[in-house]
């Protein structure tokens, strides 16, 4: 049987290059906007990721082109400035071709999870993606984590593994859904004051493929 494990997506597969607030003003300036325009903007998109705050501002500000536009053009700004390890997708790569079903479980605006997804080209290395907005339930809620293990084809069992950055929603949420955990601490302790504790710490993503894949080998 195919085992099963969830992966977060911000800083735990991808990282950004740049701050999101650096983003959002380079896509102003690009489009002509003072600061206080810019602030105006960025306040509203803090306040609601979505293309709403395009069509409230677009014509107070002054924005060129449409709210669909606007909107696809700062999804593609977003998507265009995230990075991550090449041991990342190698480590994905390993461990589907051991048997892992690999899964993205992500708290987040879908166009903007989506778009980070393919701008880091790790959807060609999963088998399945389930985001918040779309699945209609965020982490810690145990029900992400059961839509995700449906969206790629598991049951959500105590062999199921949630790999994750945050304590909160990642770790937390594993041990309320019922399923193990392991906390990606990129060399940082574990000091989070929590209800749950991961079963287990690990680094990053490659390092954290390594481990399954040896739990794997010795039948756990």
């Amino acid at each position: 049987m195919r085992k099963l494990v969830l992966i977060d997506l911000d800083h735990t597969l991808i990282e950004r290059r740049v701050p999101v607030a650096e983003s959002i003003a380079a896509f102003c300036a690009a489009r002509g906007l003072d600061q206080d325009a810019t602030r105006r903007l960025a306040a509203a998109l803090k306040e609601r990721t979505c293309p709403e705050a395009f069509a409230t501002l677009r014509e107070p500000l002054g924005l060129p082109g449409s709210t669909e536009e606007l909107w696809a053009a700062y999804v593609a700004a977003l998507a265009a400035d995230v990075t991550h390890e090449p041991a990342t997708l190698t480590g994905l790569d390993r461990l589907r071709a051991a048997g892992w079903t690999v899964g993205v479980l992500s708290n987040g605006v879908t166009d903007v999870q989506h778009a980070k997804i393919r701008s880091a080209g790790i959807h060609r290395h999963v088998d399945a993606v389930c985001i918040s907005e779309e699945a209609g339930a965020r982490k810690p809620d145990p029900e992400i984590f059961r839509i995700a293990a449906e969206r790629c084809g598991h049951p959500l069992t105590p062999t199921t593994w949630m790999v994750g950055n945050n304590p909160a929603t990642d770790i937390t949420g594993a041990t309320a859904a019922g399923i193990r955990s392991l906390w990606i601490s990129a060399g940082r302790p574990w000091t989070a004051d929590q209800p749950a504790i991961p079963d287990h710490i690990e680094d990053d993503v490659a390092s954290a493929a390594e481990h399954l894949l040896a739990l794997a080998g010795a039948g756990a």
